[in-house]
């Protein structure tokens, strides 16, 4: 699910804490152009998140021109990748129109495809400039993370990447007007029962939200989880977890097994509240929460067997 690109400003609320945001644009108009606040965000993420890692670069004692072209070559593919990724499984929404594929400003960007073509990136850079591979991912996931914790507030402004319903403490409320078709009153329950024939439980979280809408100033209002905020307090966290760890680690690798272990931890919690999840072809499985608990596995399982190891090689010396 994408947010909808629009020149209307709505207001964002977080009622149970007091915060009423007025006119929230997703956009600005610069001669005529609407340019998106998403496109913004990321990009600003990508920049932070190369700053970060060059300085980590430089705390370790590492060369930071290298980190500077590497990041030139895998932000390019990363992007790519999240995009090939988020259409590979909902090619229903480009198939009538191919090319809105290269139409970024609407959102429609998988994290997990993004952190493929960093890593596939990063695996032929190291070989072609003989460089480290696990060193350079120790330090680049720094900068991916940082990126990661920026680029969330993208999906604020675009109202997309939230929850099913809530009415917790952190329940947030969006205008029903600029958030996906499908919490629409235009679409029946039986064209949304059709949609999601075999995928019961996404099929009720929509319909929860739809049976929860709210009436603010005469305006129809969606509540739900800002799973966005979620996601970017997680990653902040495990941010600082990282930095604070990496002079104590005890092989090269170790932070980016630490970081697919922990970001994958938050996911399936996560990815389980969503409203937007992608499924693998032909079933009602969320392929990112499956692929979220698969990486949590292997980076744990490998995390154990290098400990281990290297346990083994001191207790025989």
């Amino acid at each position: 699910m994408k947010g909808l690109l629009t020149n209307i400003n709505t207001d964002i609320i977080f009622p149970h804490l007091g915060i009423y945001l007025k006119n929230i644009a997703s956009g600005i108009d610069i001669f005529g152009f609407r340019i998106a606040f998403y496109g913004i965000i990321i990009g600003s993420g990508m920049l932070l998140g190369w700053l970060i890692a060059e300085w980590m670069a430089k705390r370790t004692g590492q060369n930071t021109e290298f980190y500077l072209d590497f990041a030139l070559v895998a932000i390019l593919f990363s992007v790519i990748g999240a995009r090939l990724y988020y259409v590979a499984f909902a090619w229903n929404e480009f198939s009538d129109n191919p090319i809105s594929i290269l139409n970024l400003r609407t959102g429609g960007l998988a994290i997990y495809g993004g952190i493929i073509g960093a890593v596939l990136t990063a695996i032929i850079y190291s070989r072609l400039k003989k460089y480290s591979l696990w060193l350079l991912l120790d330090t680049g996931c720094i900068g991916l993370v940082t990126g990661q914790i920026i680029g969330r507030w993208g999906n604020f402004f675009n109202r997309e990447a939230f929850g099913k319903y809530s009415d917790g403490l952190f329940a947030m409320q969006l205008d029903r007007r600029v958030v996906s078709n499908i919490f629409s009153a235009s679409v029946s329950d039986a064209a949304l029962q059709q949609l999601y024939v075999g995928k019961t439980a996404a099929f009720n979280r929509i319909m929860e939200i739809r049976n929860h809408i709210t009436t603010v100033n005469g305006l129809e209002y969606i509540q739900v989880h800002p799973t966005f905020l979620y996601e970017c307090l997680w990653n902040l966290c495990l941010l600082i977890i990282l930095i604070l760890y990496t002079k104590h680690k005890k092989f090269d690798g170790e932070i980016m097994l630490l970081y697919l272990a922990g970001y994958g931890l938050g996911r399936v919690w996560m990815e389980g509240l969503r409203t937007d999840q992608l499924f693998l072809w032909g079933t009602s499985i969320a392929v990112s929460q499956l692929l979220s608990a698969a990486i949590v596995l292997v980076s744990v399982s490998l995390l154990l067997v290098k400990r281990f190891r290297i346990k083994g090689i001191k207790v025989r010396k």
